[in-house]
């Protein structure tokens, strides 16, 4: 079917989808997470089924996260061995965990994940009441990006909290830590996006034309953001936000 963009433009639910994808990128870009969760939190409950939720926020995700990238590396917020190493990996498990999901029950998984992000999140706000910052410490990046991809799909979600919260412990510098993984989640959500979209349905282009539009606006401002905020008060954030998400995914994994 042919897509008209002056309809698209002024579809009131484009106009939506344009605001929830500036709020989403902003969040995410900022802090290195909740960019899918935010986004399909709204989308449910408009009505929109789960699976074409699923295959439409990691469409959008592509292209916002590659925005995100790009603005985070033009502050000099990116760390490039990091981010190649991550973006390797991470796509990898990806893959990998997008047949798990498919041919293998995850619901046991999931919660298990979620009270070990829940951990994590923790020690980071533990961290950051505690002392300013720690010493660096070297991380194996290959394996902490495989499973970030792999609890990525697996979780519904993951890829921040996994990566950046180990990052963050590991004494890294937290700015470098969300630059580095906003642009290393572009090339696993083109791993996501292209399974799901064959696994599962065609996705709304009109909602992911206005999730991208959004975040383009967005992903500027918010790394300049992070860049200007206090370490301290950046990990905090960080913290709390990779606990509030865990516990979500406890009550939707329990209940």
């Amino acid at each position: 079917m042919a897509i008209y963009p002056v309809l698209i433009f002024s579809d009131s639910l484009f106009l939506y989808s344009l605001l929830l994808g500036f709020a989403a990128q902003s969040i995410g870009s900022s802090l290195g997470m909740a960019y899918s969760v935010t986004c399909s939190s709204v989308l449910l409950a408009m009505g929109i089924p789960p699976a074409m939720v699923s295959a439409t926020v990691h469409s959008s995700e592509v292209a916002n996260r590659l925005f995100s990238g790009l603005s985070h590396f033009r502050y000099g917020n990116v760390d490039t061995v990091v981010f190649k190493r991550l973006a390797l990996f991470g796509a990898l498990g990806a893959f990998i965990g997008a047949f798990v999901v498919v041919y293998l029950p995850v619901k046991i998984m999931r919660p298990i994940i979620a009270a070990m992000l829940l951990v994590m999140g923790m020690r980071i706000l533990y961290t950051g009441f505690r002392r300013a910052g720690m010493q660096q410490r070297e991380t194996r990046l290959g394996p902490l990006g495989f499973a970030g991809g792999l609890v990525d799909v697996i979780g519904g979600g993951g890829w921040g909290p996994v990566v950046t919260a180990t990052l963050i412990l590991r004494g890294n510098q937290t700015h470098m830590v969300v630059g580095s993984i906003n642009f290393a989640k572009f090339f696993v959500a083109v791993v996501e996006s292209l399974t799901l979209i064959f696994l599962l349905k065609v996705p709304q282009w009109h909602i992911i034309a206005g999730l991208i539009a959004g975040g383009a606006l967005a992903a500027p401002l918010a790394a300049r953001s992070c860049r200007k905020l206090p370490p301290r008060a950046l990990t905090l954030l960080v913290g709390a936000l990779v606990c509030a998400l865990s516990i979500r995914t406890l009550i939707k994994a329990l209940l």
